[in-house]
């Protein structure tokens, strides 16, 4: 288990420090993430009321675009330097590619929506920093990117990857949107205890259930 969490690991910090370098995923998502919020601001008067009940279908929407530039830049930059050739041919399991690669996309969607929701919330004056919305976002942003992790090494020797890839990731999200949208709008509108249990209990079975399927099918997919 040490010897996989390392390689895991070093997968991990090879990807960030390469982006230290040279800013590309992480800065574009923000600004595409900020741009969005921003057009929803300035092009919609709603009260603060609509603004409230808005809140978790525009925040959730955002992140699932800006996550599909980091999909998508992650693993072709991975190919374009022919890293993924470097990396089947280490004597290491296929399982850490998957694990290190989800594990740096979760991070870039993580820190985009710790700017994106306050942002949301000073310019809708809309209330969303409690514990539970931050128990949301980790579950349905790890459900997510396990996903588009999966999908990303799916599509990655098509020409058409880049359109390609929200084609196939966000019919097979619908079960993980429809979670985390509902369960946000309890956790801010207020709503039936039991039912927050429901969505919360499908969020950990989606991740589960993900998490399984890259373990099982990942290498089978990359060494295609």
């Amino acid at each position: 288990m040490k010897a996989f969490l390392d390689v895991v690991f070093s997968i991990f910090w090879k990807d960030l420090l390469a982006e230290r370098r040279t800013r590309e995923i992480l800065g574009t998502m923000l600004v595409f993430a900020l741009t969005v919020i921003l057009i929803f601001v300035f092009a919609f008067d709603l009260s603060v009321e609509m603004r409230s009940k808005a809140a978790p279908g525009v925040i959730w929407v955002t992140l699932c675009f800006a996550g599909t530039i980091s999909l998508n830049r992650t693993m072709s930059l991975e190919k374009d330097r022919e890293g993924f050739d470097a990396l089947l041919l280490a004597p290491v399991d296929r399982t850490a590619i998957f694990f290190s690669k989800a594990l740096v996309n979760w991070i870039y969607l993580l820190i985009t929506a710790a700017i994106l929701l306050p942002v949301y919330a000073l310019f809708n004056n809309v209330n969303l920093f409690n514990g539970g919305i931050a128990g949301v976002v980790l579950l349905g942003t790890l459900g997510y990117i396990l996903t588009g992790t999966l999908l990303s090494t799916l599509s990655l020797q098509l020409r058409t990857r880049d359109m390609l890839l929200p084609v196939l990731l966000f019919p097979v999200l619908i079960p993980l949107l429809l979670a985390v949208v509902r369960a946000s709008t309890i956790l801010l509108q207020g709503g039936i205890e039991g039912e927050l249990s429901t969505w919360l209990l499908l969020l950990a079975g989606y991740d589960l259930i993900f998490m399984a399927l890259g373990i099982i099918i990942f290498d089978k997919i990359i060494e295609e």
